[in-house]
């Protein structure tokens, strides 16, 4: 007998302890004692780690780790880390996952790993004839950057290219250069940065003029992550829920106030992984909305459409500059487990995994929209959150979540009002 590969497709994950779940984890992603007990206790950061991520730390803050189930990419089952402080996410994740596996689960692609820097050069004579000469010595400012990371390159990574523009300013003409470099499985920001750094002067010397910012862009055109799947209209509900999927998604495209939701759903996902690894929230979040915007309007990040067959096709495309190497994703012991959850993936492959989340996200956000309502599912997840908040405890969060469901009314006078009457002996 072969050895049987672990799945993710976990019926009845969301029904079981959380000590259930983590055996579960345990096994699929082959932890051991220690790395468990890491994710068992709350605080696994402690304050000299953290007072070595950043600057003056008096504690450390905690959101909750889920795992999303079902996930089947390019063939191989995942259980993915999420965390997020909004309900609903990580199930909405799981279900969309486990409706995409019926037609083979997502599909994933990505480009290398390349990033941008960019070297902004003011006080030019003649903009044009500064673009000329940066361009005819591109040779020379690769090998310069180059010197700055040489185990980069040794990796197959490096500077690879120049990309020069000429801006026009309220301060004038400015020769803007890009130089891209592939950061192999960084985020890359420190390394584009030295190299930057390192070449300004080169260039100021090639054109007479004054390089002022040298910096990274987190606008990662170069750097996509893709996904796609098809779900059958049959699991998704049957014709009418795929033609009003397809409503909302040409609303999000015919709407910018629509669209931010749309897209905002998307990162629901893509941020919660990125969370998760410890990856830059804020790079991915700014990338990705500028990427929706790259053609003059604002538009969605996914694209939807019916099959011939009458199934729901969907894919998205999106820049995600995210590292496995280096910064805070090495240092965090949680973050270092939950890469191992997923597999210890390549920065490429991570960058696909978020694509494909954010795409089941995605989905399972229309389809409430297209059914009963993003309320209805949300706030039966968001009800145990306001039972707490009215002062319940122990077994009674549970009783008062459920009245609330149960007569469609979750909100915090009405968990005051039944919290009351269970303290006072009503039934």
């Amino acid at each position: 007998m072969g050895v049987q590969v672990p799945r993710s497709d976990i019926s009845g994950f969301y029904r079981l302890r959380p000590e259930e779940r983590l055996k579960l984890v345990k096994e699929f992603a082959g932890l051991d004692d220690s790395e468990v007990e890491v994710l068992r206790q709350a605080g696994a950061l402690s304050l000299e780690q953290a007072d070595r991520m950043i600057e003056n730390v008096i504690g450390v803050t905690a959101l909750p780790l889920g795992i999303a189930t079902n996930f089947l990419i390019n063939g191989k089952d995942y259980l993915i880390p999420m965390v997020t402080e909004e309900p609903s996410v990580v199930a909405a994740a799981s279900n969309a996952a486990k409706m995409a596996r019926a037609k083979g689960g997502f599909q994933t692609e990505s480009t290398l790993p390349v990033m941008i820097g960019q070297i902004q050069l003011v006080d030019v004579a003649d903009p044009l004839v500064a673009k000329e000469r940066i361009i005819g010595e591109t040779g020379r400012i690769l090998a310069k950057a180059n010197e700055q990371d040489p185990v980069l390159v040794k990796l197959g990574g490096g500077a690879l290219g120049l990309d020069v523009r000429i801006l026009s300013s309220s301060r004038g003409p400015m020769v803007i250069v890009h130089l891209l470099v592939d950061v192999r499985d960084a985020m890359g920001a420190n390394v584009v940065n030295t190299m930057c750094e390192a070449v300004a002067p080169m260039i100021e010397e090639i054109t007479g003029g004054r390089v002022f910012l040298r910096i990274v862009s987190n606008l990662a055109v170069h750097r996509l992550a893709r996904a796609r799947a098809v779900f059958s209209q049959e699991v998704l509900g049957g014709e009418e829920v795929v033609e009003g999927i397809l409503k909302a998604y040409d609303f999000a495209v015919a709407d910018p106030f629509r669209c931010a939701t749309h897209n905002k759903g998307i990162m629901n996902g893509v941020i919660a992984v990125a969370l998760a690894t410890l990856n830059d929230t804020r790079a991915l979040e700014a990338g990705a909305h500028a990427y929706a915007a790259m053609e003059g309007r604002y538009r969605p990040l996914s694209h939807w459409y019916r099959t011939p067959e009458g199934d729901l096709a969907g894919s998205i495309e999106l820049p995600v500059a995210a590292g496995v190497i280096g910064g805070a994703t090495a240092v965090h012991p949680v973050a270092k487990i939950c890469r191992k959850i997923l597999g210890m993936p390549s920065a490429r492959q991570l960058g696909e995994i978020m694509a494909a989340v954010g795409l089941a996200n995605n989905l399972a956000a229309m389809r409430a929209l297209a059914t009963e309502g993003i309320q209805a599912g949300h706030l039966k997840l968001h009800a145990k959150n306001i039972a707490v908040t009215a002062g319940a405890e122990g077994e009674l969060i549970d009783v008062v979540a459920r009245r609330m469901i149960e007569e469609k009314k979750v909100s915090y006078d009405r968990a005051l009002a039944i919290l009351k009457e269970l303290q006072n002996g009503q039934p």
